[in-house]
């Protein structure tokens, strides 16, 4: 076993690991649970989510133990950094890995529960949503405050970013499901618009972006910027419905 904690939470370690070790028996169910599956617990009176990663096929159980840290103890580590950049992420509370003979056999993230106003999905899916562009606005200088910062978050999709409102129409925004991230000195303008390719296949949300990144990307003009944006979005929209119907030829062979 391999278990790491926040030394925030240093007092805690005994319950925390109580509530890893219950974990199929209690918490309460977050999420439909498809791959990953995510439990809330209570834990000196702060809600927590316990994060159980799916059990890795064979190559990946040697590959996590050997290898590669696993998503688990990513997860961790890349939170840690977030918050050491000052950007907003759940806080980490502690990571598990389980091994056997093989390799990694399970493994869980502990982290804070953030209760958001909504996520980036909603302005997705609801065009009418109660101050949509302002949102929007803001999280595009989000992101480009991350890319200044190096981070290229490479789940940047609309269910990762969890949006909290203050005040005066201001907004916090916290990225969530950090296992897969690259951390630059400087990110290209090709890996920028790479970022953003995930999250709507909207041109009109696109043009809105691309609008306000050019404030503060003075580098290219606000023209380029929309024309790679889209570009971007589209080679990931096209992609994904090749995969689609790939999947759904798939299922028709084995039915």
């Amino acid at each position: 076993m391999n278990f790491k904690v926040n030394p925030v939470f240093q007092n805690s370690i005994e319950s925390i690991l109580d509530k890893i070790k219950s974990f199929n028996s209690s918490g309460e169910l977050f999420g439909n649970g498809d791959r990953n599956k995510i439990k809330l617990f209570d834990l000196n009176g702060q809600t927590i989510n316990i994060k159980s990663f799916k059990i890795p096929n064979i190559i990946n159980k040697v590959a996590y133990r050997y290898f590669r840290k696993s998503k688990a103890r990513r997860s961790f580590e890349y939170a840690t950094i977030l918050l050491e950049k000052n950007i907003g992420t759940p806080e980490p509370i502690a990571f598990l890995e389980n091994f056997n003979l093989i390799g990694l056999k399970d493994s869980y993230y502990v982290s804070e529960h953030l209760a958001a106003d909504l996520t980036y999905r909603e302005l997705v899916e609801i065009p009418d949503y109660q101050d949509h562009e302002n949102i929007l606005r803001q999280f595009t200088k989000f992101t480009f405050e991350l890319h200044e910062q190096g981070v290229e978050f490479l789940d940047h999709s609309p269910g990762n970013t969890l949006i909290k409102k203050t005040e005066n129409n201001q907004y916090d925004f916290f990225l969530v499901d950090l296992n897969r991230m690259n951390f630059h000195e400087n990110m290209s303008f090709e890996q920028r618009m790479n970022n953003f390719s995930r999250l709507t296949p909207q041109k009109e949300m696109v043009a809105v972006m691309s609008n306000e990144y050019a404030k503060f990307y003075t580098e290219k003009s606000e023209t380029v910027i929309f024309d790679k944006m889209w570009q971007a979005t589209a080679d990931f929209q096209a992609e994904f419905a090749r995969k689609k119907r790939l999947k759904k030829k798939l299922k028709f062979w084995k039915s």
